[in-house]
């Protein structure tokens, strides 16, 4: 048989493979990643949270003493002692969840991706914030929806809104902890008033929540999943509060639902790795959330007070910024005419990061915007770069 080893081979993508594009945020932190650089990019966990010893210690217990089940295959739904620590934690925030209703996943991103496949059809509609997490965009745009953008002010996502554009809507997705990009907190009433204006329109609501339990002064405000154990999804991860390396997390909702995730995951990937779960139920078992959520609030509380200075004491007049009251992330949006993409080129110049705020709206970009990142950037550096930021700023002005 003679074969032409120079003969290119004509690959024919689906159609779907066609429409898939890089994370934006993830090609800028490739730009990002040099060491001199001070990135305000990434969204991040410090590293200083990080309980390797405590991990360390758990592994090497599972290991010794579960050694052979941790190594081989596990159920698709999840390692069950840690489903049932799932269940039994949210309900103590009013919800009272089974472990029957907690499918494991292997990140958040996986989450999205199986709420995508099992809810959105081809020009289905679904509800989004604006902004919203440019993750949640790039997973369910796969499957080829119709983004509906819900208006949002300073306190976050407009319930009154959902009137006007949700009939028929798949799913609306949300953030109402410290939302990812812009740091907003949707008030109890909000919560309340979402919840409901959902529900009469019987619109499956997904909550997702990776930074509520970063809340900087006070207890954490009460879950949608409390509100309507029906008629919401809620998302979990571990890897804001234990470490984003092991890629964990967990979908929790009506069981109807939770097993077609489940039939898709099988397709997916069969199970999330059983030695993973099994170790973090180790960690956390004991309560040991308790005492380490503590430190990550206060080292990232400390950070953003830097850096909400640093942008008063820097920024020149016409910029405005959220106040966020946890999480990781400050939303900044600039006069009308500057355009922060080709600003990242010029602070990248100047090596300081962040990320333009385009990609985070599903329609009508506003590119005066931008998302900074302030957990992972220690506070003499924080005040460099906005300092960098401000005064490639005022030139444009």
């Amino acid at each position: 048989m003679n074969i032409d080893k120079h003969a290119p081979i004509e690959w024919r993508f689906s159609r779907r493979a066609q429409k898939l594009e890089s994370s934006a945020i993830r090609e800028i932190l490739k730009v990002t990643m040099r060491p001199e650089i001070i990135s305000f990019a990434g969204g991040l966990p410090s590293p200083e949270t990080f309980p390797v010893d405590h991990l360390r210690a758990a592994y090497d217990k599972v290991l010794t003493t579960q050694g052979k089940v941790a190594l081989q295959y596990g159920p698709s739904d999840g390692y069950a002692p840690l489903r049932e620590w799932v269940a039994a934690s949210l309900s103590k925030e009013g919800a009272r969840i089974v472990p029957e209703q907690v499918l494991m996943v292997s990140g958040s991103q996986q989450a999205l991706d199986l709420l995508g496949k099992v809810l959105i059809d081809e020009g289905s509609k679904v509800l989004v914030e604006t902004p919203s997490y440019l993750g949640a965009l790039q997973a369910f745009s796969v499957y080829g929806p119709q983004f509906e953008s819900l208006p949002t002010d300073d306190g976050g996502l407009l319930p009154e809104s959902i009137a006007e554009i949700g009939q028929g809507a798949r799913l609306l997705y949300a953030l109402p902890n410290f939302q990812n990009p812009t740091g907003r907190t949707l008030s109890v009433e909000r919560r309340h008033a979402l919840v409901e204006a959902c529900a009469r329109l019987r619109v499956p609501l997904i909550e997702d929540d990776p930074y509520g339990a970063l809340c900087y002064r006070g207890e954490p405000l009460p879950k949608l999943l409390g509100m309507n154990p029906e008629g919401v999804i809620h998302m979990g991860s571990f890897s804001k509060v234990l470490t984003p390396g092991i890629r964990l997390g967990y979908l929790v909702g009506p069981q109807p639902l939770i097993r077609k995730l489940e039939q898709a995951k099988q397709a997916a990937d069969l199970h999330t790795a059983q030695i993973t779960q099994m170790v973090v139920y180790e960690a956390v078992k004991d309560g040991f959330l308790d005492g380490h959520i503590p430190t990550i609030r206060k080292l990232y509380a400390d950070q953003c007070q830097v850096m909400l200075s640093a942008l008063e004491e820097f920024f020149p007049a016409g910029t405005r910024w959220t106040r966020p009251e946890g999480g990781m992330f400050i939303w900044v949006r600039l006069p009308e005419h500057i355009d922060s993409m080709k600003l990242l080129d010029e602070a990248v110049a100047e090596l300081v990061a962040f990320v333009p705020g385009a990609p985070f709206y599903a329609n009508d970009p506003q590119h005066n915007t931008l998302r900074l990142s302030f957990v992972t950037v220690p506070p003499e550096k924080i005040r460099e770069g906005v300092a960098k930021l401000a005064k490639l700023i005022a030139a444009k002005l």
